[in-house]
């Protein structure tokens, strides 16, 4: 069987998306980060308030991760680059495994991403 070659351009068009929405994220954190600030002034229902804050640590937290993530992909790059600069074109077995479960962390922070943007969207509408 005939293993499919992987070429660097492939996964650089793929971190590129990635980056891509990595950094819109982190703009859509900023409007509500500013939404939060918004309500505290606005409310001073402990509750609400409590509510508040669980949101802004969510919110900082996943601003850690797209950080960690945005290294990742860095550090991806810059192996990749140091391939090109030897005349590799085709990734090693390892770096496309490493590749692959990026891949399958990216998936699974977009949907703890959505699923908190919708818990923040449920709480907006309750409050606003």
């Amino acid at each position: 069987m005939v293993e499919p070659v992987i070429y660097n351009s492939d996964l650089h068009f793929e971190h590129n998306q990635w980056s891509s929405e990595l950094s819109f994220w982190e703009d859509e954190l900023k409007s509500y980060k500013n939404r939060i600030a918004e309500l505290a002034a606005r409310w001073t229902d402990t509750d609400v308030l409590a509510e508040l804050e669980h949101f802004q640590n969510l919110f900082i937290r996943h601003g850690e991760v797209i950080d960690n993530l945005q290294h990742d992909i860095n550090v991806h790059e810059s192996s990749m680059s140091a391939h090109d600069a030897k005349g590799e074109d085709v990734m090693d077995p390892a770096l496309v495994k490493k590749h692959l479960q990026f891949r399958e962390r990216m998936e699974a922070q977009r949907q703890i991403y959505n699923d908190l943007k919708k818990d923040f969207f449920r709480f907006l509408s309750k409050y606003m």
